[in-house]
């Protein structure tokens, strides 16, 4: 694991990507004038949550917007890149478990991100993976 990134990085990323996806949203459910509060537009916003965090890392190379502007990508323990299986331990079923234990895992991740020299969370672990400043090699 080389050039891994710490908390404050990976929680901007966090942050900005649930701005961009709740921009989005918002957007959609203003254009169509659907109500905020109905099952079907928390269903959507759940399903544009899932499917940006799981897939978009699958097809560029551990990026999200945010991971990208940033300049960190989710990467598995051997450097190379994430495959669909990982990145679905990796937030659906890490995020099952901080919903599982009312934020206690997320507040322990969030300490080992903090604390750890390898600076990864329990999700890191259950997946995989890590996150890091390196970039792709092949990326120009």
């Amino acid at each position: 694991m080389s050039n891994v990134a710490g908390f404050w990085v990976r929680l901007g990323a966090r942050l900005l990507d649930a701005l961009l996806i709740g921009m989005v949203i918002g957007t959609f459910v203003f254009l169509f004038q659907m109500d905020t509060g109905s099952r079907v537009t928390q269903t959507i916003e759940s399903v544009a949550s899932i499917l940006y965090f799981v897939l978009l890392p699958v097809f560029v190379y551990g990026y999200t917007v945010a991971k990208r502007l940033l300049n960190i990508r989710i990467v598995k323990k051997d450097g190379g890149n994430v495959g669909f299986g990982a990145m679905v331990v990796r937030e659906v079923i890490g995020g099952f478990i901080y919903v599982m234990t009312f934020g206690i895992a997320l507040v322990v991740s969030a300490f080992m991100v903090g604390l750890r020299k390898d600076k990864r969370s329990l999700h890191d672990f259950l997946a995989g993976t890590y996150v890091t400043h390196d970039r792709p090699e092949h990326w120009e």
